[in-house]
C-alpha cells in the first residue's frame, strides 16, 4: 500500500490565531477611525506581536508524517527525524520521539488531560501494539487526543520497518536534523523592541 502523508496541527490552535488576529485588527481599526495615530505608532505593535506571536505559537506548529521522515516543527525549532532513526514514541506529556541522544516533544501534539479517560469510546484504544505499556495504555495514546491521533500513524509505519528490519539508529544519515526559525525568531524580538520602543515615546 502506498504510504498516505499526513500533518497534524490541532484545530484549537488555528482556531485561537484566528480570533486573536481578528481582535488585533479591530484595535488597528479603532485607531485609525478614531484618528489616533499616535496611539497606533505607540501601541500597535502590541496588536502585531499578539497576532503574530498567536500564529508562531499556535498555527505554525505541527508534526509532518512523511513516507521518508517525520518532521517536528515547534514554535522557534523544526527536527526532521528519518524513519531508520527513531528509536521511541512516547505520549507522557506530548508526543515524543527519541532519537540520536535526543528527546524531541512535538508542541503541536500534547497529551490530553486528566478528564480525557472520561471522554473515551471504544475506537479510541484502538491504537498500535507498541503503544501498550504492561497491558494499558496511557491517556495521551488514546484516538482523540492530538498525541495520541499522531503517535498512531507515527507507530504503525514505525513498527513495519521495525518488523523489517529497517530500523539503524546509529547510522549518520539516520540522525535527526535540526533546522532554527530565524525568521520568525527575528520577527518577534524586532516587534518587541518597537513595543518597547512606543512606551518610551
Amino acid at each position: 500500500m502506498r504510504f498516505q502523508p499526513v500533518v497534524f496541527r490541532p484545530l484549537f490552535g488555528r482556531v485561537l490565531t484566528v480570533v486573536m488576529t481578528v481582535l488585533a485588527l479591530a484595535g488597528v481599526g479603532g485607531f485609525v477611525v478614531t484618528g489616533d495615530y499616535e496611539g497606533l505608532v505607540r501601541y500597535g505593535w502590541w496588536l502585531g506581536l499578539m497576532a503574530y506571536g498567536t500564529a508562531v505559537l499556535f498555527w505554525l506548529p505541527g508534526v509532518a508524517v512523511r513516507e521518508d521522515a517525520v518532521e517536528v516543527r515547534n514554535p522557534f525549532v523544526s527536527w526532521v527525524l528519518p524513519w531508520e532513526g527513531i528509536q521511541l514514541i512516547d505520549t507522557k506529556w506530548a508526543l515524543t520521539l527519541r532519537a540520536g541522544g535526543k528527546r524531541i516533544e512535538a508542541w503541536a501534539a500534547p497529551a490530553g488531560s486528566r478528564w480525557t479517560p472520561m471522554t473515551l469510546g471504544r475506537d479510541d484504544l484502538r491504537v498500535s501494539e507498541s503503544a501498550h505499556v504492561a497491558g494499558s495504555i496511557r491517556p495521551g495514546d488514546a484516538l482523540n487526543t492530538d498525541s495520541g491521533a499522531a503517535a498512531n500513524v507515527i507507530r504503525r509505519h514505525w513498527e513495519e520497518l521495525r518488523d523489517d528490519g529497517l530500523l539503524r539508529p546509529d547510522a549518520p544519515e539516520a540522525q535527526p536534523r535540526r533546522t532554527v526559525h530565524a525568521l520568525e525568531i527575528g520577527i518577534v524580538l524586532g516587534l518587541a523592541v518597537l513595543c518597547l520602543a512606543g512606551l518610551v515615546l
